[in-house]
Parts: structure tokens; C-alpha cells; sequence
């Protein structure tokens, strides 16, 4: 198991309890992203009396009878060769979690080698099954198939190798179903742990008359996965449409993982859950080291200079930011930073310093599904009271794949709609069949303006957005440019940058940075200098 509280002798090993000065924690968890009191009643095997000890481990009904109704209970008296270190807070945070049958949806964001995964992962499903939960059908997802199977053998191990369990929930069998997923059967409690990756449709699953009631999603996103947009909402609408939809009333849902992306599935269910409240559920973010400096697990890692020693074994800034800080760090290849975009809640109601509203367009001339998108970003030109040019970005930026004639009726629309009562400007960049469809909206009267992008490439052009961008020039509405703004923060990486390009287009000729073609100025001063100044237009000669 890559993720465990690494091992020693639960006999031997020191009395497990919160390290102070951490707040208690209370038995319940509440909604939302605030984190968790403490239940004093959570007492832990290792500060029972040794009698009580002896006791648990002899008669099962005394063993079954505590842990039933205690997850850390369970953990500490099942799996106590995993804890070597003194638990944290946020590990009964995550066990308070579990315990909560009324928590339908959990996000739990931690760092690589929090030990989540052993918790979430091994000791829940079996809990879930032995306490009081009484859960009957498990199933556990994985973004490969590999990753999945692992699981599962992390179980199996633990059902053929440890005594208790054995003794307590076996005997087991492994079974490979019609789906192609793994599963073992526990025919005491009636009970399957089925592990299937996102590989895999779920659809249908089924042990005997009962769906999923427990669905625990650990590690279902990659940084291969999570590059492009495509790839995100792929694994988004996989969980949403085809994982939760599988379960049933009772059935809960865990997911758990790593920061791997600001617009990763792990982010767009803490919005749902934390900033929209669309979603019921708790979310929960541990890094190793908070903001404010206050380490997570301080019997693991009791100062900074063992954070740093930590840190000395990754040998990657990016990656220690991301998978243990869970910080999204720019890299230098990005060209427009997330904390750079700037948001508007309205737009001005006076008019005063309204300029115009135009609209810069990509085209993209094909319905083919690996084509590129016709891209269409409209926005409003004012003026501030400083004279700086300020750009509204309206929200819904066209996106599609039109064919020719659709794209002229679409950029009609855009130009008569986004100002009611005004027919607005129409950038177009022009390079070959592109002319055409220029002259068409000239000849239809629209006030159509072909732009001519030279030699630069993309990402230079869009360099040159990024300081008005930076400084509050440009302003995004706070829903609707979704879609634009990644594309612009995640430029070069993300599949498509058609409205990224539409935006360019927009902004520059707006703002009249044009590409400048290198010129060459030559002086003749003529055979009597001293009689003629050099502001005579004669003795000057311009050479392209």
C-alpha cells in the first residue's frame, strides 16, 4: 500500500492521542468546509485498561460489541500494526466522517502519505461491513484498472493474513463478474467489495437485490487526466452521470484525492458543496503545512526542519507544492495566471465613458468532431476617469463548430444582440478563406473589420493581453467565461484555445496593439545641412 500510518506492534506501540495544543473534536461532522470538534467520548484502545485490552482481543463478542459503533475503534483494534505514530486531528476528522450515516457526500483533499487511502480505503469498506453501517455492497474506484486491483489486494491481504479479521469476517471468496470487475464476497454478512476503475461502466452493478450503498472514489484523476478540459469533464461527467446514479438512497459517497488541478473533479465538488451550495456534503482540504505554518501530523513530522527533510526527498518544487502544500504553483510556461483575472459583478449603467461593443471571432469553418471550435468573445469599451481603456467581457462566448453559412447568421445574431439597439463591431481574423467571410458581413452592412495577426504566434499575442489583464483592465463576469478563462490560464495545455484566440483578437485591435512590421528610416541631409532643418519632409525617405 503506497498510503499507510506505517507499521509497529499495536502492544508495543505509545498511547494514541490527539497532539495539543489541538481544538477536540466533536462526534459529528458539520456540513460544509469547517472542520470538526471532538467527541469525548472517542476513546481509543490503547488508553483502555490493560484487562480491557486482554479482554478485546479474547472474546469476540466484546471485540465486535466496541468496535461496532467506532470506526477508530475498529481501526486501532484491527489495524493497529499500521499506526506508528501518534493520530492527528485530521485523521479523526476523516474517522468522525465515516461514522456520520447521514453525510450522503464527502470530498476529502489530503496530501500524498496522509494515510488517507488506508483509511478510506481498506479500513472503511470493512467497517462498513463488520459495524453497525451494515453495509452490503462496497464498491471502490480507481482512475486505472491497476490501481483498482490493488486495492483489492491490499484486502485480501489483510482477510487471509490477519487473525482477527479472519476470525471476525471470514471466510471470503474472490469472484471476476460479467462487468470485468474484481470482487471479493464475504457470505457471513452477505456482503461483496467490488473494485472497478474509470475504465469501466458501472451501470447495472448489482450483488443479489442490492446496488452500491458505500462508493468510494480514491484517486480518480491524474495530471494526464486532468491537462485538458476534455479529459476533466470526461472523469466529471463519468462520477455525476454514471458512479453516484448507481447507488441508491442510503448509498454514500466518498471521494477522496489529491490537488491536481484549480477546475480538477475534486474542486468542481467542493464549488457545489462549499461556494454554490448546490451540492449536500462535506468537503475537506488537509495539507501538510497550513498557511500558517501549523504542521498537520506533528507526530510524524514534530517541526519544519522535518518538513524540509521531507521536502529533500521529492526534489520538485511543483510537485511538493502540489501533492503535499496542495498548491496549484504557475510554472513559467503559463502565460495569464488564475489570481490575475479580475471579475465584475454588473455592468455600468452609465453610458458616459461607453465607447463601443464589438466582438472578436476565430473562425473555424468545419462540423468534423476533431475540428476546431468557431470562436466568438464579445465585450463592452469604456474609459475610466484615469483615461485607461477598460474591457468588459461579456458572458456565453459563442463555441462551436459552425459551417460557413452558420458562422455569418451566428456572428449576425452576436452583432445585433449584445447591444440592444445598436449593431456592434465585428472582428474578424483574416487569413485566406477567411477574406470571404468578411466581405459577406461588409456587404450585408455590418461594420466588419478584417484584422491581420502577421507573423506572431498565439502565445505572443496573448502576451501582450496579460499586463492589461494583471492590472484590472480587463474584467471577466463572475459566471458565463468559465470555458474562456481556462483556456487563457491554461494556455498551451489545454486541447482547444479558440476562444483564447477570439479574446486576443478582441483586445488587440481594441486596444490598438497592433503587430509591428520592422521598418527602416533613412535621413538625406542633403549637400548643405547648415541651410535646411531636419524637419523638412523633403529630406526625409521612408523604406519598408
Amino acid at each position: 500500500m503506497d498510503e499507510q500510518l506505517d507499521q509497529s506492534n499495536l502492544d508495543n506501540q505509545e498511547p494514541i492521542a490527539p497532539q495539543q495544543p489541538e481544538p477536540p473534536l466533536p462526534s459529528k461532522p458539520t456540513q460544509g468546509a469547517n472542520p470538526l470538534p471532538e467527541d469525548k467520548s472517542q476513546q481509543e484502545i490503547s488508553l483502555l485498561p490493560p484487562e480491557l485490552r486482554e479482554q478485546i482481543y479474547k472474546d469476540r463478542k466484546i471485540r465486535t460489541a466496541i468496535t461496532r459503533k467506532n470506526h477508530l475503534m475498529f481501526f486501532n483494534v484491527y489495524f493497529g500494526n499500521y499506526v506508528k505514530y501518534k493520530t492527528s486531528r485530521f485523521h479523526k476528522d476523516m474517522f468522525a466522517i465515516t461514522e456520520d450515516p447521514t453525510i450522503k457526500l464527502s470530498v476529502i483533499v489530503a496530501w500524498r502519505g496522509s494515510g488517507k487511502s488506508t483509511l478510506m480505503t481498506l479500513s472503511y469498506p470493512l467497517w462498513s461491513i463488520l459495524g453497525e453501517q451494515e453495509k452490503k455492497f462496497v464498491l471502490i474506484l480507481s482512475q486505472t484498472q491497476r490501481q483498482s486491483r490493488q486495492h483489492l489486494i491490499n484486502l485480501k491481504h489483510e482477510l487471509e493474513s490477519n487473525k482477527l479479521l479472519q476470525a471476525d469476517l471470514g471466510p471470503f471468496k474472490e469472484e471476476t463478474d460479467e462487468w470485468g470487475s474484481l470482487s471479493l464476497v464475504i457470505p457471513k454478512y452477505n456482503a461483496r467489495i467490488t473494485a472497478a476503475s474509470t475504465e469501466q461502466s458501472v451501470r447495472g452493478l448489482r450483488h443479489l437485490e442490492h446496488r452500491p450503498d458505500l462508493i468510494i472514489c480514491d484517486d480518480i484523476e491524474d495530471l494526464e487526466s486532468v491537462k485538458t478540459k476534455e479529459g476533466r469533464d470526461k472523469t466529471h461527467q463519468w462520477l455525476t452521470g454514471d458512479v453516484i446514479p448507481s447507488g441508491d438512497k442510503e448509498t454514500r459517497v466518498i471521494v477522496v484525492g489529491n490537488l491536481l488541478h484549480e477546475d480538477s473533479v475534486l474542486m468542481r465538488l467542493k464549488k457545489g458543496i462549499v461556494d454554490e451550495k448546490k451540492l449536500d456534503g462535506v468537503f475537506r482540504y488537509y495539507p501538510l503545512v497550513d498557511e500558517t505554518g501549523v504542521i498537520a501530523w506533528p507526530g510524524k513530522y514534530p517541526n519544519m526542519e522535518a518538513i524540509e527533510d521531507l521536502k529533500r526527498t521529492i526534489g520538485n518544487d511543483s510537485a511538493w507544492y502540489r501533492e503535499y502544500l496542495l498548491r496549484i504553483i504557475s510554472d513559467s510556461e503559463r502565460v495569464v495566471h488564475p489570481e490575475w483575472i479580475h471579475y465584475y459583478d454588473v455592468l455600468p449603467k452609465s453610458r458616459d465613458r461607453f465607447h463601443y461593443a464589438a466582438t472578436g471571432i476565430d473562425l473555424a469553418i468545419s462540423q468534423k468532431t476533431t475540428a476546431d471550435f468557431t470562436a466568438m468573445v464579445s465585450g463592452f469599451f469604456y474609459t475610466d476617469d484615469k483615461h485607461r481603456k477598460i474591457i468588459y467581457i461579456l458572458p456565453n462566448p459563442v463555441n462551436a463548430r459552425l459551417t460557413f453559412p452558420e458562422a455569418l447568421e451566428k456572428a449576425k445574431w452576436v452583432s445585433k444582440t449584445i447591444d440592444p439597439g445598436h449593431t456592434s463591431k465585428l472582428f474578424v481574423e483574416e487569413v485566406a478563406y477567411q477574406k470571404a467571410f468578411t466581405q459577406q458581413l461588409a456587404e450585408d452592412g455590418f461594420h466588419v473589420e478584417g484584422i491581420k495577426v502577421g507573423n506572431q504566434d498565439k502565445r505572443s499575442r496573448l502576451a501582450l493581453t496579460t499586463n492589461m489583464i494583471k492590472n484590472g483592465q480587463i474584467l471577466f463576469p463572475e459566471k458565463g467565461c468559465e470555458q474562456l478563462i481556462a483556456q487563457l490560464t491554461g494556455f498551451g495545455v489545454e486541447k482547444h484555445d479558440d476562444l483564447a484566440d477570439a479574446f486576443t483578437i478582441l483586445v488587440l485591435k481594441i486596444t490598438e496593439v497592433n503587430i509591428v512590421v520592422p521598418e527602416v528610416f533613412c535621413i538625406s541631409m542633403g549637400p548643405r545641412l547648415g541651410r535646411r532643418g531636419l524637419s523638412d519632409n523633403n529630406y526625409w525617405s521612408r523604406y519598408m
